[in-house]
């Protein structure tokens, strides 16, 4: 079947074209000219309605706070951890950059919907062991771990141990939104055996880097982002304190300022001050004097700070002073 000749010449095609360019040849005469195309993808799933990451932040920054305090009970020893921004995230790219052996603990935290991650990095379980047997958290493996290699017993409790404090911490960081039961139900040392959603679902990921000069060290925890759907409402409103009533707050105010009121300061007067030299500094003896010429009014000094001027005298039999003025951020006296 032979082709079809075109409706145009080569040289019609580029005499129509610069036309175009050149604006002798009006363009957008049709119907819906202005209208352009965005693309969008019917399969994914919109990541910026209802679930408030600001909010996770919140709870994440909460809980960072107890899981250290957790740590010093039980290890006696203070790791320097970190959290990163909260992302939402497919699970396939999570996956991808784990790599085995991890402590993969599969939880379900009630009553969220479905399953959710905790993963230990395994440079992190070896510093807890090794503190928690009296060293000074250095303890690491001699190069990289073979895929299959399994925890032992002992690792295994260590992190039975570091996984109570953390979910006792997850409780209390979730208590003033939503109370929650957390349990343990499979652990892992292979992500890929840990089917919390499928790989193009989106899940929320919270990582807790550790520092720690062996290398690489962090705890991850994954939810699932339909499990956080049906929170929307309560993350969106952003996370209150457990007791943040208008009366609590008062209180916590009038404690703060009663504390505050009781906080001790060092007072000092100066009478006058002089400026001279080393040499004469140096070569003074018992019996000089000094001159200098009395300023009018003393110089009360709060914490090393010049605060008032006040009159020197004696009340009751007592040395006192009278405060005069005070001074402005500026240094500059004014009258009260």
């Amino acid at each position: 079947m032979a082709a079809s000749p075109s409706l145009l010449s080569e040289d019609e095609l580029a005499a129509l074209q610069e036309g175009m360019a050149d604006g002798s040849i009006p363009v957008e005469t049709g119907f819906n000219s202005k209208v352009r195309v965005r693309k969008h993808d019917l399969a994914s799933e919109d990541s910026s309605l209802g679930i408030n990451v600001g909010a996770i932040e919140m709870i994440n920054e909460r809980l960072l706070r107890l899981f250290r305090l957790g740590l010093v009970e039980v290890l006696r020893s203070t790791p320097k951890i970190t959290p990163m921004k909260a992302e939402i995230v497919r699970y396939g790219d999570y996956l991808k950059t784990l790599k085995a052996p991890l402590a993969v603990n599969m939880i379900r935290i009630n009553p969220l919907r479905g399953n959710s991650l905790v993963v230990i990095e395994p440079n992190m379980i070896f510093s807890a062991l090794d503190v928690f047997f009296g060293g000074l958290g250095t303890g690491r493996s001699r190069g990289p771990l073979p895929p299959t290699r399994l925890f032992t017993p002992t690792e295994t409790r260590v992190i039975g141990i570091v996984l109570d404090v953390f979910f006792r911490s997850l409780k209390d960081a979730w208590a003033p939104l939503l109370k929650l039961d957390v349990e343990v139900v499979t652990s892992e040392i292979n992500p890929q055996f840990a089917q919390i959603a499928d790989e193009n679902d989106l899940v929320i990921l919270s990582r807790f880097e550790v520092d720690n000069p062996e290398g690489e060290s962090f705890v991850d925890l994954v939810y699932p982002y339909a499990s956080l759907k049906p929170m929307r409402d309560v993350l969106r409103s952003r996370v209150q304190s457990s007791e943040g009533t208008e009366t609590s707050e008062r209180q916590w105010r009038e404690a703060l300022r009663e504390a505050v009121f009781e906080s001790s300061l060092e007072v000092e007067t100066l009478l006058g001050s002089l400026k001279t030299n080393l040499h004469t500094l140096k070569n003074m003896k018992v019996g000089d004097l000094l001159y200098f010429k009395k300023p009018d009014a003393a110089q009360v000094r709060i914490a090393n700070i010049a605060s008032y001027e006040a009159d020197v005298g004696v009340q009751d039999n007592q040395m006192a002073i009278q405060i005069r003025s005070s001074y402005d951020v500026t240094g500059k006296t004014r009258q009260d």
